[in-house]
């Protein structure tokens, strides 16, 4: 099968591979698409160094084939799969999905929700579910500031804010002004021309770049500011470390500093599925590429040209 291949850390190219086999609990997926997002810049360059030491390989990367988010058709069933049969359409998240072929362990996929093409599925698990759970206890009439609204997990983030029944606020550049007013954001800051005002019940933020300081000032008394990017700071810990520094400043202020890890799961993934087939949340793909220029797609993102989300189409 055709893959893009990663024997170390800053380099990858298009190669060939055997296709592999799934194990116990394990399917075989013919991919048809897959999502790309910062996370895949991280585990291809490495960097920030920390990635390397919390289980993604200290002087290469575990993994040869890079890719997370995955839509596809099941094309073989591994010892023990209940959950789907050969020829089910599904999305999730698995290791390995810049390939014609990929394992996908079944407590990481959920069925493609109807309607949406395979391309726009591959753009919903990894950044929708960070949303979704970053937003878990949301209620209606509550205030909600979403922060790269118009990124992967902003412009989510802010069509299921909505759909909880939140004021949404939303922030982001020029160009993607006009993404986060179509998703339905009640207001929108252009921060190139001013900065958002206000206070808010919970601001989602996407990008990290703000102090603590700044957030705590619009937040309401025993609000949350839910830490979802880390794309600031240095080759070492990125911008994790203001993660890693949350639960210590949370002694101090009823303000609380939430970090984000966000769970891959099927039950994750099936609410998504829900919401996508109510008409509630619909992926922004911004880009299609094809597997020859998967690493073009990578760097497309990297470089914030992306407004809403980038695929690579197997």
């Amino acid at each position: 099968m055709k893959a893009v291949v990663q024997r170390r850390y800053g380099s990858a190219v298009l190669g060939d591979l055997d296709v592999p086999v799934p194990g116990n609990g394990e399917v075989l997926l013919e991919v048809r698409a897959a999502g790309v997002d910062m996370g895949v810049w991280h585990l291809l360059t490495g960097k920030p160094y920390l990635v390397r030491f919390i289980g993604f390989g200290v002087r290469g990367p575990k993994s040869p084939v890079p890719g997370r988010d995955v839509a596809g058709v099941v094309r073989e069933i591994g010892p023990g799969v209940t959950e789907f049969a050969v020829g089910d359409e599904v999305f999730g998240t698995c290791e390995g999905s810049f390939a014609e072929h990929a394992v996908a362990p079944v407590t990481r996929l959920a069925r493609k929700p109807q309607g949406l093409s395979f391309s726009e599925a591959a753009a919903l698990p990894i950044s929708g579910g960070t949303a979704l759970q970053g937003l878990r206890g949301v209620q209606p009439g509550q205030r909600v500031l979403v922060l790269g609204a118009g990124g992967g997990v902003g412009s989510y983030g802010v069509q299921i804010a909505k759909a909880m029944g939140a004021h949404v606020t939303a922030v982001c550049s020029t160009r993607k002004v006009e993404l986060a007013r179509n998703l339905g954001a009640d207001e929108v800051f252009d921060y190139t021309v001013a900065d958002f005002t206000g206070t808010y019940d919970l601001i989602l933020d996407c990008g990290g770049g703000r102090p603590f300081s700044l957030l705590r000032k619009a937040t309401n008394d025993r609000g949350r500011i839910v830490l979802v990017g880390a794309e600031t700071g240095g080759t070492i810990t990125g911008g994790f470390h203001k993660m890693m520094a949350a639960p210590l400043l949370n002694l101090f202020s009823s303000r609380k500093l939430v970090p984000l890890m966000s769970a891959e799961r099927a039950d994750v993934f099936d609410e998504l599925r829900v919401l996508a087939e109510s008409g509630k949340v619909k992926p922004a793909v911004d880009k299609v590429f094809p597997l020859s220029e998967a690493l073009k797609a990578v760097d497309h993102v990297y470089s914030r040209r992306s407004v809403g989300k980038t695929v690579v189409a197997i």
